[in-house]
């Protein structure tokens, strides 16, 4: 019977596989370096390290790899975890009134060893976040460590006034394309 790894260490792709019922046999860290490329569009980017994180793992014979890679883009301009609450306030002011890409890639190495890809798209817009609003986030410490400088699933749900697409996408996984993925690959369910 074959066994789930997952290419993660993030706490919310592991909740979010727990929602569904799926509890990973490993966690490994794939050591990937994740500088985007030169004139690399978000969807490339994510599609790309999605696929690299899932093949830097080793894999036994009877394992089913699962990695995601997840990033927030303004136009081609792809926001990464902000580096200090300077370059947190640059990305909520970049979000501010403006409407944006969530992109997933999401990768699985099946048993055969094939890795298989599929990147996933949500579209969200922000109100206008005042300066009082971009100073009580930033003191949240809630952007921290979140591609694009926020979690949804915390309080910049308050800033979302549209959403288009896949919510649990933007949290870091897109539950519904992973559990299509990983059924085709052969993970037991249930």
């Amino acid at each position: 019977m074959p066994t789930l790894v997952l290419a993660s260490t993030s706490p919310r792709r592991r909740e979010l596989l727990a929602r569904i019922g799926i509890f990973p046999d490993r966690v490994a860290t794939p050591d990937v370096d994740e500088t985007p490329r030169e004139r690399e569009l978000p969807r490339a980017y994510v599609a790309r390290l999605a696929k690299a994180k899932a093949l830097a793992v080793p894999r036994a014979p009877d394992e089913i790899v699962l990695a995601g890679d997840t990033t927030v883009a303004v136009g081609r301009r792809i926001l990464e975890k902000p580096v200090d609450e300077a370059d947190l306030r640059r990305m909520l002011g970049l979000l501010s009134g403006r409407r944006h890409h969530v992109y997933s890639g999401v990768c699985v190495v099946g048993i055969d060893g094939t890795p298989r890809t599929r990147v996933v798209d949500t579209i969200v817009a922000f109100k206008p976040l005042s300066p009082p609003e971009i100073d009580w986030y930033v003191a949240s410490g809630e952007g921290v460590g979140k591609a694009g400088g926020y979690a949804i699933q915390g309080r910049a749900e308050g800033f979302v006034r549209y959403l288009a697409g896949s919510h649990s996408n933007v949290v870091g996984l897109p539950v519904f394309e992973t559990l299509g993925m990983l059924r085709a690959a052969g993970v037991p369910l249930g």
